[in-house]
């Protein structure tokens, strides 16, 4: 929503840019006015989405958080009730799959809510304003909690190759805990800004009082965070990620290629097996991962770029941009849902574990 201001004919300011004479005590105020930037002009169109998207939204994002809360609840479970499966690697996927809950949990229902009612929820309450903060807050908190753990998975496959020779036990190593309660402190720190700028704005819109949920700078530094912000979530939200997994694989297959002859080689077969099972498994995740949250990237860094304010036609990249703003946070909230059926699918001891789960609720109910 763009907030315009248009002077009315009855303004003041109306009659002094159009009046063809002044006075020597006026001329100082009219040279003020005539040097004060344009406002931009109307759009030729006004910005909308159409119905028929906002239930498709609506549908597909009930059926992303029904299998994204039930697959990673999942998850969380088989990993917590066998024994076998708390290990190093296996503690970062559950860190993983907490982050995703929380994404889930909090990200679409308020998503659904402001696309069909059009407004913020509970705006008109102090409900409203903590959701405001809360909102903005934990979404960045549990997108943190995602990058972070895989650059920690990327990281530890490549650890786990480099000491193939090494078979690994049951038990998650002191390194993996303390790595992963740094990544829940590190990615709620960065979060702060989020809930320290982010505050309900009352505003006039077409003659209608809106309020809405927006980053309002009021110290310097929020307003660096605000004009960078777009160009920081790109940067450490997805290109780090990428550029671990890039490095750390690229490592991992020259160290792969190096130990592929030997008698050990032979005799640890199955153990190499599961390890490369793994490192696949986490490739994939790191892939998925990528291919779902670019478009959201590509929204706003279009915005931040492609956006001219004094553009009469921006209105038409503005309804572009929100359509594919909800398309796009609708892939972001599919990449913390998939990760359970990435895994069952690629990992065969995820598979006989998510099996498992199925035949003793089954027998269960």
């Amino acid at each position: 929503i763009e907030v315009f201001w248009l002077p009315h004919p009855s303004h003041p300011s109306s009659s002094l840019l159009h009046s063809s004479s002044y006075n020597a005590s006026s001329s100082s105020s009219s040279q003020a006015v005539r040097r004060r930037p344009l406002p931009p002009p109307t759009c030729l169109h006004n910005t909308s989405i159409k119905t028929a998207f906002k239930y498709i939204n609506t549908v597909l994002s009930c059926v992303i958080f029904a299998v994204g809360i039930v697959g990673n609840a999942t998850l969380l479970r088989i990993i917590y009730q066998n024994k076998s499966m708390r290990n190093g690697p296996n503690a970062l996927i559950a860190s993983l799959a907490l982050g995703d809950l929380i994404y889930i949990a909090i990200d679409i229902p308020i998503n659904v809510y402001k696309l069909l009612a059009m407004r913020w929820p509970f705006a008109d309450s102090v409900v409203g304003l903590y959701l405001c903060k809360l909102f903005p807050f934990l979404q960045k908190a549990s997108v943190g909690i995602t990058v972070l753990n895989l650059c920690a998975l990327s990281v530890d496959r490549y650890r786990a190759v480099a000491s193939w020779s090494r078979v690994q036990g049951t038990g998650v190593p002191t390194v993996t805990a303390v790595e992963i309660m740094v990544i829940w402190v590190l990615s709620v720190v960065l979060a702060v800004p989020e809930a320290v700028g982010f505050n309900l704005i009352k505003f006039e819109y077409r003659n209608m009082s809106l309020t809405t949920c927006m980053l309002q700078p009021t110290t310097p530094f929020m307003t660096f965070y605000r004009d960078a912000k777009d160009w920081w979530l790109f940067g450490f939200y997805f290109c780090v990620p990428l550029a671990f997994s890039a490095v750390f694989y690229g490592l991992m297959t020259c160290e792969m290629l190096r130990h592929q002859k030997g008698s050990l080689r032979i005799a640890l077969s199955e153990h190499l097996k599961q390890r490369r099972e793994v490192a696949k498994a986490v490739f994939c995740l790191v892939l998925i991962f990528a291919l779902c949250w670019f478009p959201l990237h590509l929204s706003r860094l279009l915005k931040n770029t492609a956006y001219k304010s004094h553009d009469e036609h921006r209105c038409d990249l503005l309804n572009f941009l929100l359509v594919l703003d909800y398309f796009s946070i609708n892939m972001a909230t599919i990449n913390s849902c998939i990760n359970p059926i990435i895994l069952y699918f690629v990992s065969k001891k995820f598979k006989n574990c998510f099996k498992v789960v199925q035949t003793i609720d089954k027998t269960y109910f």
